[in-house]
């Protein structure tokens, strides 16, 4: 009896060995797999960048194409005139007529009237300013 209880124990214990073995390959197949999904990941990424680079490669190639054309219809034609942008007078008269017109509005018991007035004499001194600056741009240059 004591010899079935010692066989039964072995078969057992031996199972369980088997049993880990088979999850241990498991595991361990699991992990490959793992891996070998990542790698495959890694190289549509790789090769992503790859495409991204030869792109940014061929707009720069672009881009230099298009200055070398631009430089030509230079020598060849005179410069286009460089854009102005908005003059102090006309910010001066902008900002002075925002700024009246608020003004105006707030303090006048009439809003509508007062911002019409407002708007009107800020205009006038924005535009008066705008020109004094102006006039000081030019003698610098």
């Amino acid at each position: 009896m004591k010899g079935l209880y010692i066989l039964l124990t072995v078969i057992f214990l031996t199972s369980c060995q088997q049993q880990s073995k088979e999850d241990i390959n498991k595991a361990k197949q699991a992990s490959i797999d793992s891996m070998k999904v990542e790698i495959n990941k890694q190289r549509v990424i790789d090769s992503m960048k790859t495409e991204m680079a030869k792109m940014n490669e061929e707009k720069i190639e672009a881009q230099k194409e298009k200055v070398v054309v631009v430089h030509q219809q230079d020598a060849t034609a005179a410069a286009p005139a460089k854009k102005k942008g908005w003059s102090a007078t006309a910010k001066g008269a902008v900002i002075g007529a925002g700024v009246g017109a608020a003004t105006g509005a707030i303090v006048s018991k009439k809003k509508g009237e007062g911002a019409i007035i407002g708007g009107l004499a800020g205009a006038a001194v924005g535009t008066g300013t705008g020109a004094v600056i102006d006039s000081k741009n030019k003698k610098k240059e």
